[in-house]
């Protein structure tokens, strides 16, 4: 694995400190109604990203994972101004404004989604993996997805097909304990999804995801069996989100006081704790990083705000047409 230095440490505490302050902005704009529909925040998985992007080799290597969706494409490499532009609705965004909150897209970055049907990006990864390894690209795919999707029937016909193809996938669970509600106490009669590799004979195994060094140990270890064409892995990372399913979420299936006990363990924090137990950056370089997020934030309001909605017209422009079709004279 890539060496985990001074740097990494620095540039993971900016990193996911404007991935968590760009979706506080978010929740405060769709409060004022400028962001419309859904609304599924990131805020407390941040370690989950920012090991798998240690682990990643973000030449070739693609990722697909769910609604909950809009600081990956940054992490991958888009601009944030365009996808807080695709959450505006607006003309600038990574889907001309037509994908919204769920369905951030970047072909040129290789981040295929933003999926909203719950499991449904499970068989997309194994697909795209597929592809990889007909086209012998070398390229690994990670396909993310919630523990409530670990109980759809996709994700068994999927690992069934992706172990018996030897495809290189990395399938990786962001279990946050309560999918868009339940707790997963309660929808098996076990606790440990990752189990559910087993029956496969698939490497799998459970992962502290509020520790980003512990998730790019994991996550490089299956992307390095997986270029070596011995298939798949299946992790079951645990994290926490500090906010509700969407934030249309009243949170009554869980207290404040857990909240809080899982708050003393933000992956933010953590990693600032070590840059300042090992002086990586004075007090002054801390702030200049703060700064220098909340100005970036701002600039990708100010992008959205004044960006323009779509034109009407392109609604002609993205809808399949077949000028011989039969069925309708």
């Amino acid at each position: 694995m890539k060496e985990i230095t001074k740097e990494t440490y620095i540039n993971w505490y900016r990193d996911m400190l404007f991935w968590r302050k760009f979706e506080d902005k978010l929740a405060a704009v769709y409060i004022q109604q400028k962001v419309r529909g859904f609304l599924h925040l990131y805020n407390g998985q941040e370690a989950v990203l920012a090991g798998s992007l240690h682990a990643m080799d973000l030449t070739k290597d693609k990722m697909i994972t769910a609604y909950r969706n809009h600081v990956q494409p940054i992490g991958m490499g888009v601009d944030p101004k365009r996808v807080m532009a695709e959450l505006y609705g607006k003309a600038t965004g990574t889907s001309q404004g037509l994908g919204g909150s769920m369905h951030i897209f970047s072909k040129e970055f290789r981040f295929y989604g933003g999926h909203g049907i719950v499991g449904g990006q499970i068989p997309l990864g194994a697909g795209i993996a597929f592809g990889d390894k007909y086209k012998e690209n070398d390229a690994v795919t990670l396909c993310y997805f919630g523990d409530g999707a670990a109980r759809q029937g996709s994700l068994h016909e999927t690992f069934n097909m992706a172990m018996n193809w030897k495809l290189p996938v990395v399938f990786i669970c962001e279990n946050n304990n309560y999918a868009m509600g339940t707790s997963v106490e309660r929808t098996a009669n076990h606790e440990d999804i990752w189990k559910l590799g087993l029956g496969y004979e698939m490497p799998c195994g459970p992962v502290d995801g509020m520790n980003p060094i512990k998730v790019a140990e994991a996550i490089d270890e299956a992307i390095q069996r997986a270029r070596r064409g011995e298939g798949p892995t299946f992790l079951d990372i645990k994290t926490y989100r500090y906010r509700g399913h969407s934030m249309s979420d009243a949170q009554h299936y869980r207290t404040k006081e857990e909240v809080e006990e899982y708050r003393k363990i933000d992956p933010i924090t953590q990693v600032l704790d070590i840059i300042k137990e090992n002086n990586y950056a004075s007090d002054d370089e801390i702030e200049a990083i703060k700064q220098e997020v909340k100005n970036k934030v701002k600039e990708c309001e100010k992008f959205a705000e004044e960006s323009p909605f779509p034109d009407a017209s392109i609604l002609h422009d993205v809808v399949y047409e077949q000028e011989d079709y039969p069925f309708i004279k």
